[in-house]
């Protein structure tokens, strides 16, 4: 059952607390890096063999099981995904940048290029659950990009296919090449590259604990997006709040991962008390009813704070991936909340939302970073250049400037650098 706690009775530092793994993740991941670093190919079949139970011929998917996949997957549902990609697709096109440049009449010109990235790599999660939405909210912000080359990898089923409608996100997405490959050997060989994958520039998307120490342990031979941990949700909600769409809300995030954390805060001891009960009553509702219930014993709670204006101040310190604002005025609030991932505005906004089919990204910063990562956007997937031009004459009028800077700094050969094209002029 979900703890309630009066505000000051647990750290704000431990309200997203969750266990270690007994296993070392860092050395296991490490291992598996070097073998796929040596071994290609071969290592990411015997892994498959390991870990997923399939013996695979070939890594990429064909072209005709997309086609296969597309017959298997039911109309209605081409249909979302199609209504949902146009959603994702209008929110990110707000966010192209063009680049910048700046002239003056003295001979000087300085600007900024935006390049898009040559070839990225999506990580999309397999295992309990696989997830066609995160294909369309990676793939598509790296198309408006600009991204020549776009790969996905994702673990098989045990009939050696990939889940078709991971394929038809794929195809609504615009991504053809895809491969069958999970867990960290995939991030190592979109890293390193393999016989069949190709080594990437950049890998994003979200994963388990393996995934996200191989995305830390490649990170500088490529860039990542971040390092995501479990799902979170917090929901700030005052005592005029639906206690039954409140818990239903909180659940939508425990049935993700056994690590998920879902957590309220609100200023009514009789709304908490009652969502505790709507709790325990949906959860046995949910076809992932022991992944949910781990969820919410181990990690849920529910903090009772003194006001709302607290209750902003608790989420501030814990800067959430999911942040509810459940109140009649979610704007009045809007301008205090300075760390959440998401934020998901008033009565009538269920995370869920965010996660399908709203548009904004639901790749979102986990385990505090909201306080200095972003969600995953169109800048995820370019690259900034700047460029200087400048005259001889307009080098001249700075460079004694230059000069004076790098000898105090003890650089002489720089100061050198500036002057030595005037040194003709002396008398």
């Amino acid at each position: 059952m979900i703890r309630i706690l009066k505000y000051g009775e647990v750290p704000t530092d431990s309200i997203f607390a969750r266990s270690v793994p007994e296993v070392d993740v860092a050395a296991v991941v490490r291992d598996i890096i070097e073998d796929v670093r040596s071994n290609g190919d071969a290592a990411l079949r015997a892994y498959c063999a390991k870990f997923d139970h399939v013996e695979l011929d070939r890594l990429e998917v064909a072209p005709e099981e997309i086609d296969e996949a597309l017959w298997r997957v039911e109309p209605e549902f081409l249909e979302v995904l199609e209504t949902a990609a146009a959603n994702i697709r209008a929110f990110h096109e707000k966010q192209v940048r063009q680049g910048f440049i700046m002239t003056g009449g003295d001979g000087v010109v300085m600007g900024q290029k935006i390049t898009p990235l040559d070839r990225v790599g999506l990580y999309v999660p397999g295992g309990t659950a696989a997830y066609p939405s995160t294909v369309l909210m990676d793939a598509i912000p790296a198309k408006i990009a600009g991204c020549a080359e776009i790969v996905i990898t994702t673990p098989p089923g045990r009939d050696g296919k990939v889940n078709p409608a991971i394929l038809a996100a794929a195809k609504a997405a615009g991504v053809t090449r895809v491969f069958k490959v999970g867990g960290a050997q995939a991030v190592a060989a979109l890293a390193y590259g393999t016989e069949s994958i190709p080594a990437v520039d950049k890998i994003v998307g979200p994963g388990n604990a393996f995934v996200a120490e191989a995305k830390k342990q490649v990170f500088g031979r490529v860039a990542i997006d971040m390092i995501a941990g479990p799902s979170e949700i917090l929901i700030v909600a005052d005592g005029q709040s639906n206690p039954r769409y409140v818990a239903a809300d909180m659940l939508s995030q425990a049935e993700h991962d056994r690590m998920a954390s879902a957590v309220l805060v609100t200023d009514s001891m009789a709304l908490a008390e009652a969502v505790r009960d709507e709790i325990e009553r949906q959860v046995r509702l949910l076809p992932r009813v022991e992944i949910a219930s781990a969820s919410i014993d181990v990690n849920g709670k529910i903090i009772v704070a003194d006001s709302l204006d607290r209750a902003i101040d608790i989420a501030n310190a814990i800067a959430p991936e999911h942040l509810e604002l459940c109140v009649d005025n979610p704007f009045d609030y809007l301008d205090r909340v300075r760390h959440a991932g998401s934020i998901f505005m008033g009565r009538n906004c269920p995370e869920a939302l965010g996660d399908y089919l709203a548009g904004p990204n639901h790749t979102l910063p986990t385990g505090g970073t909201a306080r200095f990562y972003s969600p995953l956007s169109v800048d995820d997937f370019v690259k900034k250049s700047q460029y200087t031009y400048f005259t001889r004459d307009a080098l001249r009028a700075v460079a004694g400037k230059i000069a004076r800077f790098a000898e105090k700094e003890g650089l002489s050969g720089h100061a050198r650098s500036a002057l030595a094209r005037f040194e003709e002029d002396q008398p």
